[in-house]
């Protein structure tokens, strides 16, 4: 199955030939996945390269830590092609690049690290002046040309690729360990690739957080720009996205994201579960690009979300606020709003509040018949808000014509629920002066995420500061397409850092899914920390632990502590720096032997794994961010 883009007005590049696969925006978006196999093991890896290639797959991506491994992707590309298998096949290098040149006379592609490629990281802090960065550059320059010269002549395309964690010494010190050190770090082996007048490559981005990956590939395309540069295509993905709905929600927000901007030729969704459920991942995202992608600017517009006005808890500096809305609210007992994260105690009479919790009901006709939890609100329709005995704390809600003619309003709060037609000049004039005001912005479908965005630029054009919550739905009926196409739907408007609330109505009659979803927007996008989060790697052939089963493991034990990020990285290579984003590491070091990390700092090497988890734990009660797992997560409230 081909990944088909639907007309989408992608970025312009050039084309690049992989092993006769055509890569750019002249093509479908590509989809691919790695194995996870031992690259020696060539049965197993010809075996799951099958099971990924008919999941899908249109690249295969192989380890080749060595260049005996490198050499045996021969036999592994012998053996798919007898059996009928045709797919490029990609080498994967690090610190290597005598194997690198192995494998670039044997399979249709090669990927480096510009990071580790000709560098060791050490986290050392050097000031380099002019002369001794152009050293530098020119020991690069002695290191990288070769494999560019064997890649020329055989015809094998190359990627590029950063990773936010592997930066170099050199690049962090000049340019710092952000988007433009990324972006740096590639043009660096870029400039030199052209200087070869070898032009077959694909660029890459990666970091295991979303917000950084999406600024990095904006920044990468504005700088080939800017610079002359040919426009080659981007692969995308979010490393270390983790797995079940987590590692869906990452990924759809920072690939779709930049999905909408029109930018991205091939994808990778980097799961830690069999690399062939990565791929109907990457497909669901392929097919989600819309006709008008890449016909907005609203992600230049100033992060709207910490300069608006702040009403009641929502807006100013306040974080994204949780709405549910609940269709019969007078049906409903105290015990109810378990699923919504409120659980009441009947024999002490006190509500307990969870970390995911909604902190607003919209109701839909008659509203709730006893006390809500303290810190909630109960949003209903304005005309049934006026006959309420007790109105301060329950809200109104209007339509922006409504609003506009009527006589009695809230003196702290109100409700305008509109759609972008609903923005009329003389709604957005009062818009502009009223203090009380808090915009639910409609949408449903495929063209939502650029309603939005639409929604914003209008509001910016016209000094609107109210703050805005997203009021979303999404009735697909399979679970994963819909937090995959929600999540690259709303994600990115907060990655972007436009929108104050969100409320979500997707999977029916199950509103704790909703809120899971919300929370898990809200994580990914870096703009309310809620839970553990696991920042685990896909596995490979490097991997020297079983990763689905250790980071269950470990969730287990730990998926209790709010806002605590750990990195779980099957092997040194991508230990410390792929969880530059994590608080703590977990990180294969040999057989049977883990290293642990708190943030880049190593702390104790080569333990035993029976007893790496009780470690890990010692060190996170040793910095006061452990607690012990109880019933509630939250401390009661009465009633």
């Amino acid at each position: 199955m081909t990944s088909q883009a639907r007309g989408v007005h992608r970025r312009p590049t050039i084309e690049v030939s992989v092993g006769g696969l055509g890569i750019g925006s002249m093509h479908p978006i590509r989809v691919q996945s790695m194995t996870t196999t031992n690259t020696m093991d060539t049965q197993a890896t010809i075996d799951q390269s099958i099971r990924m290639i008919e999941a899908g797959c249109e690249l295969v991506r192989i380890t080749a830590p060595s260049i005996k491994e490198a050499k045996n992707l021969e036999a592994i590309r012998t053996g798919l092609r007898e059996r009928g298998y045709n797919v490029p096949l990609v080498a994967d290098i690090h610190f290597t690049p005598n194997a690198a040149e192995v494998a670039a006379r044997l399979v249709e592609k090669v990927r480096v690290n510009p990071g580790n490629y000709a560098d060791r990281k050490q986290f050392a802090v050097v000031v380099y002046d002019d002369a001794a960065y152009q050293a530098e550059l020119d020991r690069i320059y002695d290191r990288f040309v070769p494999l560019v010269r064997i890649c020329k002549e055989h015809g094998t395309a190359m990627r590029i690729g950063t990773n936010h964690g592997s930066l170099s010494d050199r690049i962090v010190n000049r340019y710092g360990d952000n988007p433009l050190g990324m972006v740096e770090s590639a043009l660096e082996f870029l400039r030199i690739a052209e200087s070869e007048s070898y032009t077959n490559i694909v660029l890459s981005m990666k970091s295991s957080n979303p917000v950084v990956m999406v600024h990095a590939y904006r920044l990468l395309a504005e700088k080939l720009n800017s610079e002359g540069l040919k426009p080659y295509p981007f692969h995308l993905g979010v490393t270390e996205a983790g797995d079940g709905e987590d590692g869906r929600i990452k990924s759809s927000i920072g690939i779709g994201a930049l999905l909408h901007d029109g930018i991205g030729d091939t994808i990778r969704v980097s799961l830690t579960e069999e690399p062939e459920a990565e791929v109907p991942v990457a497909q669901a995202l392929a097919f989600r690009v819309y006709d008008d992608a890449a016909s907005s600017s609203a992600h230049s517009v100033e992060r709207r979300h910490l300069h608006t006005t702040q009403v009641a808890s929502i807006g100013g500096e306040n974080v994204p606020r949780v709405f549910a809305f609940v269709n019969e609210a007078a049906n409903l007992q105290p015990a109810d709003l378990a699923p919504y994260g409120h659980v009441y105690d009947a024999t002490l009479d006190k509500w307990h509040m969870r970390d995911q919790a909604i902190e607003f009901f919209v109701v839909a006709s008659s509203p709730f018949t006893f006390q809500l939890p303290s810190g909630t609100r109960q949003i209903m329709d304005a005309a049934q808000w006026l006959v309420q005995e007790d109105k301060l704390f329950c809200v109104p809600c209007f339509s922006t014509v409504n609003y506009l003619k009527a006589s009695e309003k809230h003196a702290v709060m109100n409700v305008v629920y509109c759609e972008s037609h609903d923005l009329t000049p003389e709604f957005l004039a009062i818009a502009a002066t009223d203090q009380t005001l808090v915009l639910f912005v409609q949408t449903k479908g495929v063209a939502s995420y650029h309603t939005q965005t639409s929604v914003f630029e209008t509001l910016k054009a016209h000094n609107v500061i109210a703050p805005v919550v997203l009021d979303h739905c999404n009735d697909t009926q399979n679970r994963e397409h819909c937090i995959i196409e929600t999540s690259s739907d709303v994600g990115p408007v907060f990655v972007d850092g436009h929108a104050n609330g969100i409320m979500l109505t997707t999977f029916h009659n199950d509103p704790a899914a909703d809120l899971s979803l919300a929370y898990g927007i809200l994580q990914a996008s870096r703009t309310r920390m809620s839970k553990t989060e696991y920042i685990s790697c896909p596995s490979c052939g490097r991997t020297l632990f079983d990763l689905q089963e250790t980071t269950a493991m470990i969730r287990s034990h730990t998926d209790h502590l709010k806002s605590v990020k750990i990195g779980i990285m099957g092997c040194i290579v991508n230990g410390p720096g792929e969880m530059a984003d994590a608080d703590y590491g977990y990180v294969g070091s040999g057989p049977d032997r883990i290293t642990l990390y708190r943030g880049q700092e190593l702390v104790k090497r080569n333990i035993p794994k029976a007893n790496a988890v009780d470690e890990l734990i010692n060190i996170i009660k040793d910095d006061g961010k452990w607690i012990e797992r109880e019933s509630f997560s939250a401390a009661s409230v009465s009633s």
